[in-house]
């Protein structure tokens, strides 16, 4: 099955990032296609670099990073989304990229199914 994810939450204040890293790395393992990771709204957050998170606790943006590397996940950040939050192009760790809505469609068509995390 081709899967597409939309990620409408940042990493630190709600559960549906790490989610959405959850499913995306399942969805993987049973032998299902993952199109792309599109990042929306606070979802944007996911992909910023300069997040020095602790040592004990998780880095999303290199665990986002890692996977899609391993398995050439496309990782898609909102560009109107992203500049509302200060998210640019320098900021955005290896494996991202910044594009617009046309993304999010494209992967509705492509997709079997686009499952959804956050509000």
């Amino acid at each position: 099955m081709k899967i597409g994810i939309l990620v409408n939450e940042g990493p630190f204040n709600h559960q549906a990032s790490d989610s959405a890293y959850q499913f995306t790395k399942a969805a993987i393992e049973k032998g299902h296609q993952v199109l792309r990771v599109f990042f929306y709204y606070d979802g944007v957050n996911n992909a910023n670099k300069l997040a020095e998170p602790q040592s004990d606790d998780r880095n999303v943006s290199k665990r986002w990073t890692e996977l899609a590397k391993q398995h050439r996940i496309d990782l898609v950040v909102c560009i109107a989304a992203a500049l509302r939050r200060g998210i640019k192009e320098d900021i955005l760790a290896d494996g991202f990229r910044i594009s617009g809505l046309g993304q999010l469609i494209e992967i509705g068509i492509a997709a079997d199914r686009t499952v959804v995390f956050g509000d």
